[in-house]
């Protein structure tokens, strides 16, 4: 199989080069031929949201939950404000695909906003993008707001069709915790991005309390394609129980890293053929399917997978955010995994005990394997800690903090136990091809 490069099918615009990200160039495709017809009067809100369901498209940002579903969720004859949230907060480490799509085709999303909002009757949506993002993301979608107001596609009384369409951009702080869509909620009012508890759900009490739909960047931007080309079109792209394309962020020890948009069901040898392989000729040893806070897969089941939600689920792992973390023969996994436990001990909002305190446990036990103070009972102590953190917080930042330490230990048992025996050396340090 070819390789694809990002946005090929569902984000066409990338074809008219480094102007991709311009009104005109995204008209070239049919960009806002389906907002037209809805401001004609043509689709009906049910159309597009029945439309989006049986595209079988499922949440890119992690969950993988079906977009169509969520947005049948909001009250939408309800006779009050209501919210359409975009999280661009795209923070999960190894992800890097919705900062493309800011960049390069910054109106699919704004097409998608309009879209997604007049189908659950929001007048008002927002786009919450991550503050490190400044750059050059940030920018592009502001100034695709500024093209799309300028040419009279968004507003008040739209072309005089009676629908009302405002987009705002919120720039986070760079907070991980606030990938969570109620932490977000809460970084949007001006709070501390803490996760609330649910009941009740953002679709029942969101943004200021009004219901509220949140969805990730590359499943609101895949919408206007979706309806432009068919729900069928775009569900046999992919395989059942998980339609259409999905750009695949590869990095690690592969030789060209980057952003793929391949079909999802695509087996996960291609998937590596097409990144180049493993770098160096080197062989396998792990992967992380879905970003850092998916359980790892060692290198002899990931070679047997295909690239969807329930296959890679029915192997103990997750496709997430479609971060494809490649890891060859000279990963230590213990200091891996400590690098991933540093990263969400700093992460941690505090809120929940389980998370605060287990989190810092984890990487502190780590770090004594790793200089050479560890004793056996250590490894015992990392997986009873994961498990009391697993399930007893809050958000699903405690989940994300347990379910590597489980998994390394699960399947790299031995390289901890080496390591302790060995008083901080590592399995890796004796290989032939590292010394040489």
């Amino acid at each position: 199989m070819a390789a694809r490069p990002t946005n090929q099918v569902c984000f066409e615009t990338l074809q008219f080069g480094k102007e991709s990200y311009s009104l005109e160039n995204y008209r070239k495709i049919g960009g806002y031929e389906v907002w037209q017809k809805v401001l004609r009067g043509e689709l009906t809100r049910d159309a597009i949201i029945d439309e989006v369901k049986k595209a079988g498209i499922r949440g890119r940002g992690g969950a993988g939950f079906p977009t169509g579903v969520k947005m049948s969720f909001m009250p939408r004859t309800a006779p009050m404000q209501k919210y359409l949230v975009c999280n661009s907060d795209e923070s999960e480490p190894g992800t890097c695909h919705d900062r493309d799509i800011l960049r390069y085709n910054p109106h699919a999303l704004v097409e998608g906003l309009a879209l997604e909002s007049y189908a659950i009757g929001a007048t008002v949506a927002y786009n919450y993008i991550r503050g490190e993002f400044m750059a050059e993301p940030i920018p592009r979608f502001e100034n695709a707001l500024k093209e799309a107001y300028a040419a009279g596609l968004l507003g008040k009384n739209i072309q005089g069709s009676g629908i009302d369409q405002d987009i705002y951009t919120f720039v986070g702080a760079g907070a991980y915790i606030c990938g969570e869509e109620t932490a977000l909620l809460e970084s949007l009012e001006g709070k501390q991005g803490k996760p609330r508890f649910k009941p009740p759900f953002p679709a029942a009490f969101g943004l200021y309390g009004a219901p509220t739909t949140i969805n990730n960047t590359q499943s609101v931007a895949s919408i206007p394609t979706i309806l432009r080309k068919g729900a069928q079109w775009f569900a046999d792209l992919g395989v059942k129980g998980s339609g259409g394309m999905a750009i695949f962020s590869m990095s690690g020890h592969v030789e060209k890293p980057g952003n793929y948009e391949l079909q999802l069901g695509i087996p996960f040898p291609e998937l590596l053929e097409i990144a180049g392989g493993v770098r160096g000729g080197r062989k396998l040893k792990a992967v992380i399917p879905g970003g850092s806070s998916c359980p790892v897969v060692p290198a002899e089941k990931m070679m047997t997978l295909t690239m969807d939600f329930d296959t890679v689920r029915a192997a103990g792992s997750g496709l997430g955010t479609c971060a494809t973390i490649v890891m060859d023969e000279t990963t230590c996994m213990v200091k891996t995994l400590r690098r991933l436990a540093r990263f969400y001990h700093a992460e941690s909002c505090g809120q929940c005990t389980p998370c605060r305190e287990g989190t810092g446990w984890l990487h502190r036990v780590l770090t004594r394997i790793i200089d050479g103070k560890g004793a056996k009972a250590d490894i015992d102590m990392l997986v009873d800690v994961a498990n009391k953190i697993e399930g007893h917080t809050i958000c699903a930042l405690g989940d994300a903090a347990a379910w590597p330490v489980q998994s390394f230990i699960k399947h790299f048992r031995h390289e901890f136990e080496y390591m302790v025996e060995n008083k901080g050396r590592s399995v890796v340090d004796d290989l032939p091809q590292v010394a040489a």
